[in-house]
């Protein structure tokens, strides 16, 4: 494949088209949103111009409820030699694409599983997929030549491809992006109209949770309406596990030491519960999980004070597997949690002190 067609220049599709046009493939732009398809093409991810003659691939990046007719609309044009999209739900799509007698020879399903709390082309970013997993659903009718020009597509953008039934991974995306993404939002909602000064002792640990309620309510409307029914369905049974903490809690200011002590165990209990299931989250490259130690480190507010930091950490041979920046309310000063591997804490911890870095036990 050299030439491709994104429709639909958003966060993830300009994305893909930044990714392509870094690897030299020529891609067309189009969308609804004529100014949309400029910016795009302004920052180097393609043309607005039209094809003269069909591209190798379409990459449709429309809301899922859209998917249908976009596709409908290429492929009645001519567009491209193969189809694939990019949309976050894929059973209601699939059922649009059949209801509209697409052609499903040369149409596969895709979703990768990337993305922001910003949206727009603005956001986008060349690098948005590398590592990162990219569900391919293929039709019963998708030939051959399709799911490789699709497979062809994910290693261009540096993902690993996925091969999965649609309606299986609208239930794994409930789970494990649809139904968090709202939890975040609820948590995120609680803080509108607290108190100023509660709002000042946030830490890292509601950052982390409220993190992603930063994205576009119009966005997740679309996506949320497309897989409600799945995304209820868990929030249902989450309702429950919430019915029972309330209880346990509820129990454990009782006035009776037994009743004490079967709440103190019903909320370790859950705790156990989530301990368990964060640890099956993949790790890096999508190994298994790995343990990692955090090395916490004083930094000041000054420019290059991160990057001296980090090239002294690099110096020692040490490799960086994560890093989380806190920043302390009211100061100029914030913290830099290394997570390195546990043999080289003592060693890392050593040697910033020595080269004059305050790191906290």
């Amino acid at each position: 494949m050299r030439t491709a067609a994104v429709v639909g220049t958003g966060l993830i599709g300009t994305s893909a088209a930044l990714a392509l046009t870094g690897r030299g493939f020529t891609v067309y732009l189009e969308d609804a949103d004529p100014d949309a398809a400029r910016t795009a093409a302004s920052l180097g991810a393609g043309t607005t111009e039209a094809p003269e003659t069909p591209v190798d691939l379409a990459i449709v990046a429309v809301p899922p409820a859209l998917v249908g007719k976009v596709l409908a609309d290429c492929q009645r044009r001519g567009l491209a030699r193969w189809y694939t999209d990019v949309a976050s739900v894929k059973s209601g799509p699939r059922a649009d694409i059949t209801a509209l007698g697409c052609d499903t020879t040369h149409y596969i399903g895709g979703h990768p599983m990337a993305g922001r709390e910003v949206s727009g082309p603005l956001g986008a970013r060349a690098d948005l997929f590398e590592g990162r997993p990219w569900v391919l659903t293929p039709t019963p009718e998708t030939d051959t030549d399709t799911l490789n020009a699709a497979l062809e597509l994910v290693a261009l953008c540096g993902a690993m491809p996925i091969v999965m039934d649609a309606s299986a991974h609208d239930r794994a995306v409930a789970l494990v992006s649809h139904a968090p993404q709202l939890l975040s939002s609820l948590v995120a909602a609680r803080l509108e109209h607290a108190d100023e000064t509660a709002i000042r002792l946030s830490g890292q640990g509601v950052r982390d949770v409220t993190r992603i309620a930063a994205s576009s309510p119009a966005l997740w409307v679309d996506i949320l309406s497309a897989n409600a029914g799945v995304v209820a369905d868990i929030l249902e049974d989450l309702a429950a596990d919430l019915g029972e903490t309330v209880t346990a809690l509820r129990a454990m200011e009782a006035a009776d030491e037994t009743e004490r002590q079967s709440g103190a165990a019903g909320i370790e209990a859950v705790m156990r519960r989530g301990n368990t299931g964060q640890s099956r989250i993949p790790g890096k490259h999508g190994a298994p999980p790995t343990r990692y130690e955090t090395v916490a480190v004083v930094l000041g507010d000054q420019p290059g004070e991160l990057g001296r930091l980090f090239g002294e950490v690099g110096a020692l041979g040490v490799n960086i597997e994560d890093v989380v920046i806190e920043h302390s309310s009211g100061q100029q000063v914030g913290f830099v949690q290394l997570s390195v591997a546990p043999e080289a804490v003592r060693r890392l911890t050593a040697s910033l002190r020595e080269q004059g870095w305050s790191v906290r036990d």
